[in-house]
């Protein structure tokens, strides 16, 4: 027995090595297995991204707004090739929103199919992958040009861009050899075809219908076997002739009732049915008297109504006086800037009285001495609802309060002469309140309120009266009345940063480099403040240089603060100069954070860098794009010295130069989670403000943008 048990022993440790031979070989390849599923970081990162732009839908089986596996997890229409996405196909899906901000990163993909969706709304985003051989974005609503990322896909076969809302090519196709077939149909293209079109030497189909082209195809596109021009290239149908010689005879023109279309089988597609026709024929006159009946009844009722509205227009101006903008004064004529000089002083009601103002409105067209500025003036329209109006302690408010009158006086009844610029939220005013006070009147746009403006603009003005930063713009004072809502504010000399840059006057002495450093600085600290010293944290959501503002001694003075909930997004991202400060994650999703401030502001280093504007059409349209022309250049010291705004004529520490470029990469980088915060920003620059030897003491001496003489500013 004991033999026997020493065999079996034998035996089994003979087995040891050839099991654990294969148990390892079974764990090495299911390592290996596990290891070729796992996708690339970059692949994850940029799908994550695009599944939260498209809103997180459902449909998307398997898909996760953070890490997964998309190729081990067979993410649905996503194929990889080893660890690598290869094609995205998402057609008729039903999505919304739009394509990634970092799509770029997804190197491998060869395919992107999104086509009969609903993504876009704005313009494609710039950060397309690179290396695409097929783009289908057809049937979304893809807005604006053509991003420029297009120009660069020198393996891209297949682009098709139909049936959107695209309206300008200003993409060069030098590159795209390999383009066998591109579709622009159905857009609003307009203009002629670019001559860069005939560098598609590998073209079989173009289409380009559908659109507003002018002029004819290129003579090398001519050839191509499956051409669909704009009709704009040859004469247009509707002027031009009937053609006797086409292949397909003519539609005979119908002399049927329009709704019935032929569905009656006993009528003849061809009118061939004498009886048919006699009765359609009677059908139709009377309903064209009936018609007619009603055409002239609804004038009537359209007629009494417009008179009504009229009369009651006019009986509603007499109570409440007109628009100061207008015409129609409320109680002052227009005055004559010879009469300036007879300025009275304005009594400003103080925010302790204002507590003992009266609750009936005086409507005698005087301008009232004791009114509610926060009451509707509206109460004798029965179509008015009545706004329940929150209950605000008005003693809070550190503001002066001032009449229609009062401005209107101080601005000469907002003439033109005094218009000193107008923004998203309305017009700003030169107002001289005294002889040693000016201020700036904004007047906001009533569109810009909500249906309840009073208790909103209140509630505003009641907010931005707790700023209190060196670098805010300083909230004078406010009217709330007739209907009118205006804000008064410190009145800054030397205009906005925008101007000082792009806008040259031919007396101004250029901004040195030690106050484009200043004035980075005092914007740094201003949204800095807004962001991590207000509570809760305020985001701005329209920070440029044209809302920075710069004093006598060019100490800058950020405006528009508190202003965000006032203007939709949508309407914020309307103009190319907008267009200009938006972070990538805006144009995805619309939604504004302190990331977003945080880029906007390194866009506007880039404006004191360079001295350009954050979007300018002039210029060729690989340099259109601020950031998309200066960022790759940042950390390269040649030609970051060619960047440099030509007005310094070198007159810069090369150090200062970059680490203050250092400063702009960080801050305008595309994925907002890298994008420091503001306080890390104001270190930053306080470092090279220390490292400069640039002194930390602001100098005490008057700047003026106008008048000094100096050619050099201290700080």
């Amino acid at each position: 027995m004991a033999k026997a048990s020493s065999g079996w022993f034998r035996a089994a440790s003979g087995m040891v090595p050839l099991g654990f031979t294969a148990v390892a070989m079974l764990l090495l390849a299911t390592s290996f297995l596990e290891v070729t599923a796992d996708t690339s970081s970059d692949d994850v990162t940029a799908l994550n991204a695009f599944y939260t732009t498209l809103n997180s839908p459902s449909q998307l089986t398997n898909w996760v707004v953070q890490n997964g596996d998309p190729c081990g997890q067979s993410w649905l229409g996503i194929t990889c090739s080893g660890s690598r996405v290869i094609t995205i196909k998402l057609p008729g899906m039903g999505l919304n929103g739009n394509l990634g901000y970092n799509m770029n990163i997804l190197t491998a993909l060869v395919e992107l199919d999104v086509s009969n969706n609903n993504l876009g709304g704005s313009d494609i985003p710039y950060n397309l992958p690179p290396n695409l051989e097929r783009l289908n974005l057809e049937k979304n609503s893809f807005t604006g040009t053509l991003p420029y990322s297009i120009s660069q896909m020198a393996t891209l076969k297949y682009l098709n861009l139909g049936h959107n809302q695209l309206s300008s090519i200003n993409v060069m196709f030098n590159q795209l050899t390999n383009m066998t077939t591109l579709d622009l149909s159905d857009n609003t293209f307009s203009g002629t075809l670019p001559d860069s079109f005939s560098s598609m030497t590998s073209l079989t189909m173009l289409n380009v219908e559908n659109n507003q082209l002018s002029g004819a195809i290129p003579d090398k596109l001519k050839g191509i076997s499956n051409l669909h021009p704009a009709t704009p290239s040859s004469p247009s149908p509707s002027s031009s002739p009937p053609s006797t010689t086409s292949q397909s005879p003519p539609r005979q023109p119908s002399t049927r009732n329009p709704g019935n279309n032929n569905k009656n089988p006993s009528i003849g597609s061809n009118g061939d049915s004498s009886s048919d026709s006699g009765g359609g024929g009677g059908s139709s006159s009377k309903i064209g008297s009936g018609a007619v009946a009603g055409i002239v009844i609804s004038l009537v009722v359209l007629g009494a109504m417009v008179a009504f509205f009229v009369i009651k227009r006019k009986s509603m101006r007499g109570q409440r006086g007109g628009d100061p903008e207008k015409n129609e004064p409320l109680t002052l004529r227009p005055i004559s800037s010879g009469k300036l000089n007879q300025l009275r002083t304005i009594n400003i009601i103080s925010p302790s009285a204002k507590e003992g103002l009266q609750k009936t409105v005086s409507m005698n067209l005087k301008p009232p001495s004791k009114i509610d500025l926060h009451r509707s003036f509206d109460e004798s329209d029965p179509t008015n609802k009545t706004v329940m109006v929150k209950s605000i302690d008005l003693s809070s408010i550190r503001a002066n309060v001032y009449t229609v009158a009062d401005l209107q006086l101080a601005t000469e009844s907002f003439s033109a002469d005094n218009l000193i610029g107008e923004g998203s939220f309305g017009r700003v005013y030169r107002a001289q309140i005294s002889d040693d006070k000016v201020l700036a009147v904004k007047k906001i746009n009533l569109s810009a309120l909500p249906s309840n403006p009073s208790d909103f603009f209140i509630d505003l003005v009641a907010n931005i009266s707790k700023f209190n930063h060196p670098n805010l713009s300083e909230l004078d004072g406010y009217c709330s009345e007739h209907g009118q809502y205006l804000l008064a504010y410190e009145f800054y000399r030397n205009g906005s940063l925008h101007d000082f840059l792009h806008l040259s006057d031919g007396y101004s002495n250029p901004l040195s480099w030690n106050n484009r450093v200043k004035i980075a600085l005092g914007s740094a600290r201003a949204l800095e403040y807004m962001h991590e010293t207000c509570s809760p944290s305020v985001i701005h959501k329209n920070f440029k240089s044209s809302n920075i503002l710069l004093d006598n001694e060019l100490n800058p003075h950020l405006s528009d603060c508190g202003f965000a909930d006032l203007i939709p997004n949508q309407e914020l991202q309307e103009s190319d100069e907008n267009s200009g400060y938006r972070a990538p994650e805006v144009t995805m999703s619309g939604q504004y954070t302190q990331k977003s401030d945080i880029y906007s502001f390194g866009v506007v280093m880039l404006e004191l860098l360079t001295g350009r504007k954050a979007f300018d059409r002039s210029q060729p349209w690989p340099q259109q794009s601020l950031v998309r022309w200066a960022t790759p250049q940042l950390h390269d010291i040649d030609a970051l010295d060619q960047m440099v705004d030509p007005a310094l004529e070198g007159l810069y520490p090369a150090k200062s130069l970059s680490r203050f470029a250092d400063a702009i990469a960080l801050c305008v980088q595309p994925e907002p989670e890298f994008r420091p915060p503001m306080s890390e920003v104001v270190q930053s620059l306080v470092r090279l403000v220390q490292r400069s030897s640039m002194g930390s003491v602001m100098s005490g001496e008057s700047n003026s943008r106008r008048y000094d003489e100096s050619g050099d500013y201290t700080f």
